[in-house]
């Protein structure tokens, strides 16, 4: 079970090229997976192999990937070139336009060296395996580290969430007993209504005691905790059975829980189980909570 929360970082550098890349991976809650990536405009080609590395990994959540290049002084400099062709004739150009308008002052290298291709850049090729390998290894090693975390946090949840279902539980074995003297106490409340109302029911009025029967009868919990119990043992399944991506199921789960806690409660109402609903309820709602972090 992995948290959908998580941080990581790692790093490769290639001693051909002089390249090394860092990469930082952070991620937060999110219903699907969303990708944002951050690289150099020079490596704009990797980002679906890095989109691919990613969500080969994750399933769920908003993924943060920031990627920083760096290249060895030696190399830097060894990629810079000047173009001297076009200096002079930068050089000369301004002599003559000097003298042609009779302007002074002189002529400033850096105001040369400003204009756009005198100096010279050549690029490395991305496209060559041994970059793409270190792009690859840095990454991986920042997923690792990303992975690392977030099966950390997860194990904490894990824990947590079995001990909060065992509460619940606990509260249906409470309840259980209890309900099932709902029907005849319902039953015995429309016989004292009835009785109030000035109008009693014969005893052997066969028809009239059939519907307060079946009337009283759909206050019968029986069904909503037979859901909950198969509901507690498909949540025991998944941390059981330490699924990686379980945080969709689970929070399904919750909503059918929400669902059957809040009809055996309506069913119940006015009874001393109410109090256990609000209970359960006020305990569910922090499983669920926490299940939205849940990858």
């Amino acid at each position: 079970m992995n948290s959908m929360t998580g941080f990581g970082k790692g790093g490769a550098a290639n001693s051909k090229s002089g390249i090394s890349f860092a990469v930082e991976i952070s991620s937060v809650n999110r219903k699907q997976l969303e990708i944002r990536a951050s690289l150099p405009r020079e490596l704009a080609g990797y980002e679906p192999l890095l989109r691919k590395l990613i969500s080969d990994k994750i399933s769920r959540g908003a993924v943060s990937a920031r990627v920083d290049m760096t290249v060895e002084e030696s190399f830097a400099a060894k990629s810079v070139k000047l173009n001297c062709t076009l200096l002079e004739s930068l050089t000369e150009k301004c002599r003559e336009m000097q003298s042609q308008l009779k302007l002074g002052g002189d002529i400033q290298l850096r105001d040369l060296l400003a204009v756009p291709g005198v100096i010279e850049q050549s690029l490395h090729d991305f496209n060559l395996p041994e970059i793409e390998h270190t792009f690859t290894e840095a990454v991986e090693k920042a997923l690792a580290a990303f992975q690392k975390m977030r099966q950390s946090e997860g194990a904490a949840m894990k824990a947590d969430l079995a001990q909060r279902m065992n509460q619940l539980k606990s509260i249906i074995d409470i309840i259980e007993p209890e309900a099932a003297d709902i029907p005849e106490i319902q039953k015995a409340k429309i016989l004292e209504k009835l009785k109030n109302a000035q109008l009693p029911v014969p005893g052997d009025d066969d028809r009239i005691l059939r519907e307060i029967i079946i009337y009283a009868d759909k206050s019968d919990v029986t069904e909503e905790i037979t859901r909950l119990r198969s509901h507690f043992q498909q949540v025991a399944g998944f941390l059981n059975e330490d699924a990686n991506a379980a945080g969709r199921s689970l929070d399904f789960l919750m909503q059918e829980m929400g669902r059957e806690i809040t009809t055996l409660g309506n069913k119940a109402a006015g009874c001393k189980i109410s109090p256990l609903v609000v209970n359960f309820k006020t305990e569910l709602e922090k499983i669920r909570e926490q299940v939205q972090n849940i990858e």
